[in-house]
């Protein structure tokens, strides 16, 4: 009984350091999205341009 007690504590705290850890992180395509909408938005680039960049990263 013991055992399955701590069993249970250790997979809570590995659980936990491991959903803490990836928080913060996101998919490496939506850094390269979010710098298209800033060039989109700042008037970098042009709505052709943006939506065929978009289908690019998107595929």
């Amino acid at each position: 009984m013991m055992l399955a007690f701590w069993g249970a504590v250790i997979a809570l705290i590995v659980f936990l350091v491991l959903r803490l850890r990836d928080n913060g992180t996101r998919p490496p395509d939506s850094d390269a999205q979010e710098a298209l909408r800033r060039r989109f938005a700042n008037g970098e680039i042009d709505e052709e341009e943006f939506r065929r960049r978009k289908a690019t990263l998107d595929e």
